[in-house]
């Protein structure tokens, strides 16, 4: 008998059936690997088995599944189908800065990318010269128009207009509390599941660059500080992540401030 046989056996449960990818549904291996087996040396057995295959395994399950977060997340956001009608939860802070009338509606995606390293936030940087946070790290987002069906409607529209995510590669999860915005808005954030097959193309009008951070970063308290400015001859805190090449601070980190009190409220 063949000894690296022997070493490494073979993964076949006995279910030969193609799937459409052309994978054994049993063992996930392609028509050639099963064919090449007895051929191969420990080497390729032992790289098959522990990278090839589980990797497999982990893009045939269903996306929520390849959240690490995902039963935190269930309990700590407010479900898709109880929208947050309260104000912004730092609305008392901006009484005697925010422009006057009704605050504008809108939403956010704050969407999370499940990647082997662990789960990612995905983050734009505005493009320069727009009239609202121009320049700065934000959420895919806007505001609700007329013709959005619900805020999550309007989370994906945004998404898809500004950096082309579209809404087959998205798996709404549920809401944060809202956030008002200094320029008088009062967002919505729709924490969202994104394949993490999406190639992002920025709008350049809208977006500069797209990028990714570690959840587990933005969740650690000890990244994520206070600084004061002057706005308005009022001396004022905002919060600020400081990641290479970026600054994340203002309402975007704000945002993931407050996803981090929920997480650690409903643990």
């Amino acid at each position: 008998m063949n000894t690296a046989f022997r070493a490494v056996l073979s993964p076949c449960t006995g279910v030969c059936t193609l799937d459409d990818a052309g994978l054994c549904q049993g063992c996930l291996r392609t028509t050639s690997e099963i064919a090449r087996w007895s051929q191969m040396n420990d080497d390729e057995r032992l790289r098959l088995m522990e990278s090839v295959l589980p990797a497999r395994e982990r893009a045939r399950a269903p996306l929520v599944e390849q959240l690490r977060e995902s039963v935190r997340l269930q309990r700590a956001l407010h479900p898709l189908g109880a929208v947050p009608r309260a104000p912004g939860w730092n609305q008392e802070e901006l009484v005697d800065l925010l422009p006057p009338g009704p605050l504008a509606e809108a939403a956010v995606l704050a969407g999370l990318v499940p990647r082997d390293t662990g789960t990612q936030v995905l983050l734009t940087r505005r493009t320069d010269g727009l009239r609202h946070h121009g320049g700065q790290v934000s959420f895919p987002g806007g505001r609700i128009e007329s013709t959005d069906v619900d805020v999550v409607a309007a989370a994906l529209r945004e998404s898809r207009e500004e950096i082309a995510l579209q809404a087959s590669q998205v798996t709404p999860l549920g809401f944060l509390d809202p956030f008002t915005t200094i320029s008088g808005f009062r967002v919505v954030p729709v924490v969202a599941l994104v394949d993490p097959a999406f190639v992002p193309v920025p709008e350049p009008n809208e977006v500069a660059d797209v990028f990714e951070v570690p959840l587990d970063y933005l969740l650690a308290p000890d990244n994520l500080r206070r600084v004061e400015v002057d706005y308005r001859g009022r001396r004022r805190a905002v919060l600020e992540y400081a990641w290479p090449g970026q600054r994340i601070w203002g309402a975007t980190a704000a945002i993931l401030f407050n996803l981090r009190q929920r997480l650690e409220q409903f643990a």
